[in-house]
């Protein structure tokens, strides 16, 4: 992957990975997925490989990412779903055509229809979405702390009192903001 792009953001929960192909949303965003062939690239090491993308299915991914962002931030704060979002989740799911299969090792993978067929992709992000915001898994939505961030996570933590989306970059960054402030009030 050219170095011209930032690093993915990957974590444990499909859904709420792909919505952290956009970072940063109340700050200076960053686009992880800029082009048709960084999509294929995150759908590839997220276990989801396709030979190619369009822009048409960048577009398309980029809708249903900010559509799971919404309903999961909106169940997140335990508010209604927003219709729209649900419609276009619902409408990805449906058109997906991809199937879970048990590997010789014991673990699921996803084949997809055909090896360019993003929709199946968009499909299996679509259903993972559905499973966390319906509750049907075991865990919580909530909303990362970080001020520029807010990204939504799935919080499977024993006591689901988990603040950050990723400890690595926001509570870092919010501890070494906290440190930093706490050392200039001592001076």
């Amino acid at each position: 992957m050219p170095a011209a792009f930032p690093d993915f953001r990957l974590g444990t929960v499909l859904a709420t990975s792909f919505t952290a192909t956009l970072t940063e949303r109340r700050g200076d965003s960053v686009e992880r997925i800029p082009v048709p062939q960084r999509l294929a690239d995150w759908l590839a090491v997220s276990g989801l490989a396709v030979e190619s993308c369009t822009d048409e299915q960048l577009e398309l991914a980029r809708e249903l990412r900010e559509s799971i962002h919404a309903a999961a931030t909106a169940a997140a704060l335990q508010e209604p779903l927003p219709a729209a979002a649900v419609e276009i989740i619902n409408a990805r799911s449906a058109q997906g055509q991809a199937s879970a299969v048990l590997t010789p090792d014991g673990k699921r993978r996803w084949q997809l229809n055909s090896p360019t067929a993003v929709e199946d992709a968009l499909g299996v992000i679509a259903a993972d979405a559905i499973s966390i915001i319906s509750g049907e898994r075991d865990g919580k939505l909530a909303l990362c702390a970080s001020p520029t961030c807010q990204a939504a996570f799935f919080d499977t933590s024993q006591s689901r009192t988990r603040r950050w989306c990723d400890m690595n970059t926001c509570g870092n960054r919010q501890k070494k903001a906290r440190f930093n402030a706490n050392r200039a009030a001592a001076k």
